[in-house]
């Protein structure tokens, strides 16, 4: 999201996500095994904004589970090994909401959070959850964190039939800091490929998990369900990134840590 206001949204935006989820236009085709494809685009050299597109078929999820996955911010705890704290904020819309991720990042680089506005709309039997970076006074940069920048990132989820469903995360992010190339390889050919298996196992586990932990409860299905306090546009402003600390992590040596094994 461009510009110096705090906006929700609307339907042509929706739109313009989805068309760049399904162009391959100005991307470059990185990695492609087990139905899992990764492209890149605009790694220019000193340019720290860094976009990548992941694009899973998953033939045994349905597109309304994986839709559950996404939202589930309490199973999110359960199954992403890379989130550090996450928590919802507020309450702007029916569809529109803003929270806090921080996770993990490949040692011995220091770890991101950002507070993004997301938000979500279902489009016939496709989905569509996307966000990017606000500020908000009351969660300001850590001083153990480097504040990342969400300039647009997000999911489609797309319906193939009963239980089958193609997933597409795009990411167009600025992790303020000049990142060496080996983070850049690694994110394309491993650890995005490793994300979208991770998403995938937690769907086949989900139906038996919330059996067990509050069934019903499915606030980005049923607004009425939000327990979240209502916040004002007024409370957030654009998060720009030369506003944030840039560090230098470029001569940084990639540490040789086990891998997991999935």
């Amino acid at each position: 999201m461009s510009g110096q206001t705090v906006t929700i949204p609307d339907d042509q935006a929706f739109a313009s996500f989805k068309a760049e989820c399904l162009s391959e236009d100005s991307w470059s085709l990185t990695h492609t095994k087990a139905g899992i494809t990764v492209w890149t685009q605009g790694l220019e050299e000193g340019k720290s904004v860094h976009k990548i597109k992941c694009r899973m078929v998953c033939k045994d999820v349905s597109a309304e589970i994986m839709y559950d996955v996404l939202h589930d911010i309490e199973y999110r705890r359960k199954w992403d090994t890379n989130v550090i704290e996450t928590f919802d904020i507020g309450r702007l819309t029916v569809n529109a909401d803003v929270g806090y991720y921080s996770w993990k990042c490949p040692k011995p680089l220091r770890n991101r959070d950002v507070i993004t506005l997301r938000s979500w709309l279902p489009i016939g039997k496709d989905y569509i959850i996307m966000n990017y970076s606000v500020k908000h006074a009351k969660y300001p940069p850590k001083k153990d964190m480097v504040r990342a920048v969400s300039i647009q990132t997000g999911y489609m989820i797309q319906s193939q039939g009963p239980n089958h469903c193609t997933l597409t995360y795009m990411a167009q992010v600025d992790p303020r800091g000049s990142l060496p190339k080996w983070v850049v390889n690694k994110s394309s050919h491993f650890l995005a490929p490793r994300a979208m298996k991770k998403i995938n196992k937690a769907c086949l586990k989900y139906s038996d998990w919330k059996q067990r932990h509050n069934p019903s409860f499915k606030p980005w299905i049923y607004p009425e369900q939000t327990t979240l306090p209502s916040i004002p546009l007024s409370e957030l402003s654009i998060q720009h990134a030369d506003s944030l600390e840039n560090i230098d992590e470029s001569s940084l040596a990639e540490a040789q840590e086990r891998e997991d094994s999935d």
